[in-house]
């Protein structure tokens, strides 16, 4: 290298420093001095990473004094370079030494980087164009959004989740039964909603208790980062903005702080939120007189937020009238008025009785055929109704014809569209429950303090502490150890002896109890257990759970408080010990929820600790014998209990054992239980379920899914990136690698990254059955991180490389371009649906012939060998002007082939939307639950989608010079 004082250079490797002037020179080195960034670095003359600036006849350049200069001539005196030409803005001729070159000077267009010297290697070329690749497929992928969450592939999850998330501000009801995954579908509208930008901002109400549960199911099954409001973050974020809700993306807060907080209330009001969601939202209850206070809460939000979603599994709990109301929250236009609804309801239950007819009957009745045809009024089903009527038909064309019906039925169906209710009479795959009972004989000690309570107190609440007999003793006796003398220990271990290879759930109501336990199970035997309750911190809580979760050298046993009845999934276990018994109904059963789950292997078995003629006794004969609860899920259990709530206090307040009242409560409770259980079932909307489990559609998803699951492209690509970028891979299972930052780690690349390294995993099995593994999908934001790295960076956007082919002349040469054809368009449009960002490939030779659709890049790429940056800069300058020209000629033809992208779009666009539209209008005319915004949305989204489309331009994205060698590499 030959240098002087004044002359530009830049660094190869550090390009960012901006435009380096020689400083100092000697025969060893030479120093630069990066004025932009007012750094100065000294380099060996023989091996500096340094590319000369040099700039020829009809570039512009910018001068240091903020003018640009439009080359014209360029002089060489005393080894420094002197532009000739004319400013741009008062047309001058001007000349321009090169120490007066703006500083600020960056290479960011391919070409120019090429000119400049700074030439990337081979694979880095490759990987930026197939990460091009890969953003266009994953803007019209149809399941963006649903693969990558950690979730089993429910079919009737993943339906609910796409037919509502597809919505502009969408307003549901999600009132599936207990275990049936409600919180997840939120998650998943919430997930799609959010990357495809349609939402931006979220509100989430759930009841203080649940706060936990929801922010560690959004991070772990959603990568979705909320942030919890309380009274303290509200203050302390007023500090830093005048509303304090504007200050995170998704925010989470417990309903009773908004309800009971007027000032913060109005604060979330007056924020802008694009999303509402509303956990366990049957406790938003109604009456003419006094709506409750979160009732009134969510009225003035849903009056202000585009979007609602409902969650609850009891929609009926309090009252029917209470669930009209919450309708009302969705579409008051649509529920306006009580007796109407009723009477429509009538209306309902009509089609229902006929779906039901449709699906049963074989061959369908010339009576129930009629029904359909007058309900329906569409011509086009004349001819399958027909066809059900006849004898013999194979049962793949019955169940095909049955859809085709069914399908306009329940579009047509009253709140089909905007509540969506599962049960599990409707959605197969849960285990079998068996309750085993394990009654001991209360010790004395535990006896005495029971009767010392009993003497002092009349008071429901405290009376409470009888079902956990080892607090009451603890805090009687302050300083001594009640497991000494608890039989249930014994018990336990017992058990655990006798199903040593079995992992255990055991869930208590105190922390307490857990901690005591943990401790005499290891001084007694030695058992190796994990402790998971309130008082640990997430992260604790996390090495618990993973701790229990291994399979070699792992805790055979996890203590839980009732925090573990919240949020964790644990059905790689099938013993579930329950050494207390809550009060709550709902509360047993989402204890048992843990492991009673869709996807569940085997069998639970719930192990029943109980003292004999006690409180305990007492209450798990009322679960078993009124509301067999062990063995069964009961919608109805809470109300059960809520009416007949006294006899059980005074059961607990008199001395004794007490059959007779025992008896007298538990009929008085059966007789309860078979009431509003028969109400519940006469209230059942068979139709309602068939729409909500999604049918043959919902399994067409989950197999779609399944089979993304099994292809390897995002490993390979992963790796390749991973292996490109310095992140160093090591293997911890088959199906698991452990992730740290390499000596030759990208510095600007470190998404999810951290020094001690994370283990992730590409299999949807691995990562559910161990939670401290990352799974990484095409959704997961390492994955987009690095797309968005390799594509918006330099990196990558130019290349020089040999291909050795005896068949065409040596030094011959092509050139490759990659073109983007790219519009802007507001999130909300989701305009990649239709247009994403499109690579467009040409290869050029000198003649200007495109040869793309003879060579394509895979064929090309198999037959290239890189050349040394030093080499390719020689080339690259040899051959300057005929690569001017080539690109040139390139610009004509890609704008040539621009409107045939374009046209494809407007195509794509209007055909899709313009039969939803027409779909919706039409759906409307019989089924109000259609609402008119959303039929506008869609018809302004046209007009507008036509409008950007009709914008879209050309990007030159990266280039390649292939040169012909007859050398073999």
């Amino acid at each position: 290298m030959s240098f002087a004082l004044g002359q530009r250079w830049i660094s190869e490797s550090e390009s960012d420093l901006g435009l380096g002037t020689v400083v100092a020179l000697d025969d060893r080195t030479v120093s630069i001095l990066f004025p932009a960034s007012g750094e100065q670095r000294c380099y060996a003359r023989q091996q500096a990473p340094l590319s000369r600036i040099r700039f020829l006849a009809g570039d512009r350049v910018r001068s240091a004094e903020g003018f640009e200069l439009t080359i014209s001539q360029v002089e060489e005196v005393a080894d420094t370079l002197v532009y000739h030409g004319i400013r741009n803005d008062n047309q001058q001729h001007t000349q321009l030494r090169e120490i007066l070159l703006d500083h600020f000077l960056s290479f960011s267009q391919p070409q120019d980087r090429m000119y400049a010297g700074q030439i990337d290697r081979l694979e880095a070329f490759s990987l930026r164009y197939q990460s091009q690749q890969q953003l266009h497929r994953l803007q019209q992928d149809p399941l963006r959004g649903l693969a990558g969450a950690r979730i089993s592939l429910i079919p009737h999850q993943l339906f609910i989740a796409e037919e509502v998330a597809k919505r502009h501000a969408p307003r549901v009801m999600l009132a599936d039964e207990v275990g049936l995954g409600k919180t997840i579908e939120a998650g998943l509208i919430l997930h799609q909603q959010l990357i495809s930008g349609l939402a931006q901002r979220v509100l989430i109400l759930v009841p203080e208790s649940l706060q936990h549960q929801w922010l560690v199911e959004m991070l772990r099954r959603f990568n979705l980062t909320v942030a919890i409001f309380d009274q303290e973050r509200c203050e302390q974020s007023a500090l830093d903005q005048q509303n304090p809700f504007e200050t995170a993306q998704i925010v989470l807060c417990s309903m009773e702080f908004l309800s009971n907080s007027p000032e913060w209330l109005a604060q979330a009001e007056a924020a802008s939120w694009d999303l509402l969601v509303v956990d366990e939202a049957h406790h938003l209850s109604w009456d003419d007189v006094a709506p409750s206070l979160a009732y009134q809460c969510v009225a003035k939000l849903a009056a202000q937020i585009p979007g609602i979603i409902l969650l609850t599994a009891t929609p009926d709990q309090l009252g029917h009238r209470s669930h009209f109301a919450r309708l009302q929250l969705l579409d008051a236009d649509r529920f306006y008025d009580y007796q109407a609804f009723l009477e429509q309801e009538t209306h309902f239950q009509q089609i229902a009785t006929l779906a039901e007819q449709l699906l049963q009957q074989d061959p369908l009745s010339a009576a129930t055929a009629a029904g359909l045809q007058q309900l329906l009024q569409d011509p086009s089903l004349t001819l399958p109704l027909q066809q059900l009527q006849l004898t013999g038909l194979e049962s793949s064309t019955r169940s095909q014809l049955q859809q085709q019906i069914l399908q306009p039925l329940l579009d047509r169906h009253g709140t089909g569209r905007i509540l969506f209710r599962n049960s599990r009479r409707t959605i197969t795959g849960f285990p079998k429950r068996t309750p085993c009972f394990i009654g001991l004989d209360m010790p004395a000690a535990y006896q005495d303090s029971a009767e010392q309570l009993r003497q002092t107190t009349v008071a429901s609440k405290e009376l409470e502490a009888l079902l956990t007999p080892e607090r009451l003793y603890s805090r009687q006796h302050p300083g001594s150890t009640w497991s000494e003398l608890d039989p249930r220990i014994d018990a336990l271990i017992q058990l655990l002896k006798q199903h040593k290879k079995d992992k255990f759930l055991l869930i208590c109501a105190h922390a307490e109890t857990a901690m005591e336990l943990d401790k005499a199970l290891m001084q007694r035997e030695g058992i190796r257990a994990a402790v998971f309750h309130e008082r640990m911190s997430i992260l604790e809580r996390d090495k618990a759970a993973a701790y229990f979760a291994q399979q070699d050298y792992s805790a055979q046993i996890l203590l839980c408080s009732e925090i573990g009845s919240e949020g964790r999934n644990f059905q790689f276990a099938h013993h579930l010990v329950l050494f207390d018994l809550p009060l709550n109904p709902d509360l047993l059963e989402q204890r048992i929820g843990r492991l009673d789950r869709i996807g569940q292997q085997q069998d639970i078995l719930l192990h029943i600790l109980y003292f004999k003629q006690s409180a305990q006794d007492y209450q798990q004969q009322w679960y078993h014998q009124v509301l067999n609860a062990f063995a069964h899920t009961c919608q109805t259990g809470a109300a059960v209990f809520q009416q007949t709530a006294d006899l059980f206090w005074s059961l607990l307040q008199t001395p004794g054992w007490q059959p007779e009242q025992l008896a007298d409560w538990l009929r008085q409770s059966t007789a309860l239980q078979q009431q509003l259980q028969q109400q519940l079932e006469q209230g059942r909307d068979q139709l309602l379920e068939l729409n909500s489990s999604g049918g043959a559609r919902a399994g067409l998803l989950s197999q779609q899914l399944a089979k993304q699951d099994n292809q390897p492209d995002l490993a390979l690509f992963m790796c390749q990136s991973w292996d490109q970028l310095g992140v160093q891979q090591e293997e911890r299972s088959d199906t698991c690698l452990i992730l740290k930052p390499s000596e030759q780690l990208e510095d600007s690349y470190c998404p999810g990254l951290h020094e001690d390294g994370i283990s992730i995993t590409f299999d949807r099995a691995t990562a559910l059955a161990q939670e401290d593994i990352q799974f990484l999908s095409w959704d997961h934001p390492m994955v987009l991180s690095t797309l968005d790295y390799l594509t918006e960076q330099q990196r990558g956007n130019n290349s020089v490389a040999l291909l050795h082919n005896p068949a065409l002349p040596a030094g011959s040469w092509f050139l490759e371009l990659i073109y983007l054809v790219e519009a802007t368009a507001p999130a909300k449009l989701q305009l990649g649906r239709y247009l994403p960002v499109t690579p467009m490939r040409l290869l050029l030779d000198p003649q200007g012939r495109d040869l793309a659709k003879a060579v394509s890049f895979s064929q090309l790429e198999k037959q290239l060998a890189p050349l040394a940056r030093q080499g390719a800069a020689k080339v690259v300058k040899a051959l300057r002007k005929q690569l001017d020209n080539s690109l040139s000629q390139a610009e004509q033809i890609a704008l040539q082939q621009l409107p045939a992208i374009q046209q494809q779009a407007q195509h794509c666009m209007q055909q899709a939307l313009g039969a939803e539209v027409e779909r919706l209008q039409q759906l409307r005319q019989v089924n109000p639950a259609v609402r008119l915004e959303e039929i506008a949305f869609l018809q302004q989204q046209q007009t507008d989608l036509c409008h950007y489309i009709a914008k879209a331009r050309l990007k030159l994205d990266a280039i390649r010079l292939v040169i012909v060698s007859h050398d073999k590499p």
